[in-house]
């Protein structure tokens, strides 16, 4: 069973635990972050882009010339997709992009993106993360304490105020509860950062799945 070190604000280590295997120790399972994340961003597409085909278009109600007898070709509208101005031929409309996943590929995915932090020694365990005060100053300190350099994902059980407020001006500190967790946002991140009481419900939400 894989161990990690539970960490104060000073970066000094306040206890070492077991993580689960079931959750922390697997082999983290390639194709099932892939299709995961692939599904979670193409979620996140707006799916608005519309064009206009020729029975939208304004005008060519009549027939622009008559059909025989002028040496052209013979049209029935100036809208046709030939013309300039015409419709569009297969041009995109509004449409949702979302891929649906088996809960059990979901849950395998994010257990596999937790198990990889845990390989590449990329998971950080603070006992706690309640902050004196919402100062970007004393949340920075932390971080630099404990040597947590480029872009950081807290995954945490509650999200103070003060928590949110001296974060939100550092650009790459992003946050989340654990009710939120996203296979996506965990594997994009440099460095996973948890307080205990998220661990421990993380560990009891997956392992009961």
């Amino acid at each position: 069973m894989p161990k990690i070190t539970v960490k104060n604000y000073d970066g000094n280590k306040v206890e070492e635990i077991v993580l689960s295997d079931f959750v922390f120790g697997l082999d983290p399972h390639q194709q099932a972050m892939y299709e995961v994340v692939r599904a979670q961003r193409a979620a996140m597409r707006q799916g608005n882009a519309s064009t206009k085909d020729r029975s939208e278009v304004r005008g060519g109600g009549k027939k622009p010339w008559r059909q025989k007898g002028t040496g052209r070709a013979r049209h029935g509208s100036s809208r046709s997709p030939i013309w300039r101005s015409g419709g569009v031929t297969f041009g995109p409309k509004p449409r949702k992009y979302n891929v649906k996943i088996n809960k059990k590929v979901k849950l395998l995915a994010l257990r596999s993106a937790l198990s990889s932090h845990v390989k590449n020694n990329t998971l950080h365990v603070f006992d706690r993360f309640d902050l004196e005060n919402h100062k970007t100053k004393v949340f920075y300190d932390v971080l630099k304490k404990n040597s947590l350099e480029g872009k950081s994902l807290l995954l945490l059980d509650d999200i103070s105020e003060k928590l949110a407020l001296s974060t939100r001006n550092i650009r790459n500190i992003q946050l989340s509860s654990v009710d939120h967790a996203s296979t996506y946002d965990i594997l994009k991140t440099k460095n996973l950062i948890v307080d205990k009481s998220a661990l421990t419900k993380l560990e009891e939400s997956l392992r009961n799945e």
